[in-house]
């Protein structure tokens, strides 16, 4: 029998606030989170972009300075959300071997991989640290949140680029579907706000170069969109049977759906440009879980400002929806939060659970000039109000390499 999941717990660092509250409430006042890096090694190697979506509140002022010293930013913004969805969630008396950690990351631990080569070339292997392997280790961040709150069910990590974090909310559905688990925690971060990464997409022409006006370069929709603008920070939802919800008296958001994982096996960074794979995932994410496709209202898309990555998705919502497309309520949030990569699934979710638990669609920011060659319902200005009533929500992830994610919800 098919159990219902739902949504229990919120929790978020991101360049638009340090919580999932504040995060939610500068998205719907319309704020951008994409600043200009002040580092010093911006000039040291005169990178081409010189912005990203840095995280409003640095870990330091939230986690204890041995977490700081011993975690890698990635894990450290992980265990920031983690901490305030299990806390939202109520904090849970839970069986440890009944609960289960589904995390993401696209990279991992960048910077602690990188600062240790430099302190192996500048002075000797006897000045890396010890703790250098597990904190660059992708699962770093999953084990960090299972440690720390408790779980033995699994310390499951999901890495496939950009899709990592809607991926790893689809794997916990399946684990919580399959009686592995009663509860888990899922979503995904991500600290790549480093030289080379930022050197890396740079010279594959995938980023903004608007540098001299930071707050409008992510740019979805847009005629004039140039790239994406990389940012950081991760996102946490606490998911659960509703049979266990309910015993506990937990607050329900929304209900999860289910999700769906395919592959374009196309090109390894650029979109199949009729979004074959990406339907494919909407259309099984639906079928799946019995909704039919004029029942989906509002859509939080993937919507990178990338001027083919934005189009394919476009043409994947028209193969799935045809004339229904025009009449989705679409948000784009990496306008206003820049791209987290592995990151960026998790908190995409949140913000669709947000809208439909508060029947409010985000609006996307710096759009002023809408592609004539998409015709879809893109939320500007404001916010939007959505209808009362049972209503199905999706949010989008693509990642290079084909990987294609999407998960749906249902207000409840």
């Amino acid at each position: 029998m098919t159990k219902k999941i739902v949504v229990t717990g919120l929790g978020a660092t991101t360049p638009l606030g340090g919580t999932a509250t504040e995060s939610w409430q500068n998205l719907l006042a319309g704020q951008s989170g994409i600043t200009t890096l002040e580092q010093d090694w911006v000039a040291k190697y005169e990178l081409p972009v010189t912005i990203a979506g840095q995280a409003r509140v640095p870990s330091a002022d939230v986690l204890d300075r041995r977490e700081t010293k011993r975690l890698d930013p990635s894990s450290q913004f992980a265990l920031t959300a983690a901490r305030e969805a299990w806390a939202d969630a109520g904090a849970p008396e839970v069986v440890p071997e009944r609960f289960i950690v589904d995390w993401a990351t696209g990279i991992g631990g960048v910077w602690t991989l990188l600062d240790a080569w430099d302190t192996l070339r500048e002075k000797g292997p006897r000045r890396v640290l010890p703790m250098t392997v597990p904190m660059l280790m992708p699962n770093g961040p999953a084990a960090a949140i299972s440690m720390t709150l408790g779980a033995r069910a699994g310390a499951r990590t999901v890495v496939s680029a950009c899709a990592s974090s809607t991926e790893s909310i689809a794997m916990a559905y399946d684990h919580l579907q399959s009686g592995l688990a009663d509860i888990a925690i899922a979503g995904g971060s991500e600290a790549a706000i480093h030289p080379m990464p930022l050197a890396s997409f740079a010279a594959m022409q995938a980023l903004s170069k608007r540098n001299d006006d930071p707050a409008t370069a992510s740019r979805p929709y847009d005629v004039t969109r140039d790239g994406f603008v990389l940012a950081e920070g991760g996102a946490a939802l606490v998911l659960e049977t509703e049979e266990h919800a309910l015993a506990r008296g937990a607050r329900i958001y929304a209900e999860l759906i289910g999700g769906a994982v395919t592959s374009d096996s196309y090109h390894i960074t650029a979109p199949d440009p009729e979004g074959n794979g990406a339907a494919r995932a909407v259309i099984a994410t639906l079928e799946n879980a019995g909704v039919d496709r004029d029942q989906v209202v509002h859509v939080n898309a993937h919507a990178t400002s990338t001027p083919v990555g934005d189009i394919a998705e476009y043409h994947a919502m028209k193969r799935v929806f045809g004339e229904h497309t025009p009449k989705l309520v679409v948000s784009a949030t990496k306008a206003a939060t820049g791209h987290l990569l592995g990151g960026a699934g998790g908190i995409e979710a949140l913000f669709t659970v947000k809208a439909l638990h508060e029947r409010v669609a985000p609006p996307t920011i710096n759009v002023t000039q809408m592609d004539d060659e998409i015709d879809m319902d893109v939320v500007v200005g404001e916010p939007r109000a959505l209808p009362e009533g049972e209503i199905v929500a999706l949010s989008n992830s693509f990642g290079f390499g084909g990987h294609n994610a999407v998960v749906g919800f249902r207000s409840v």
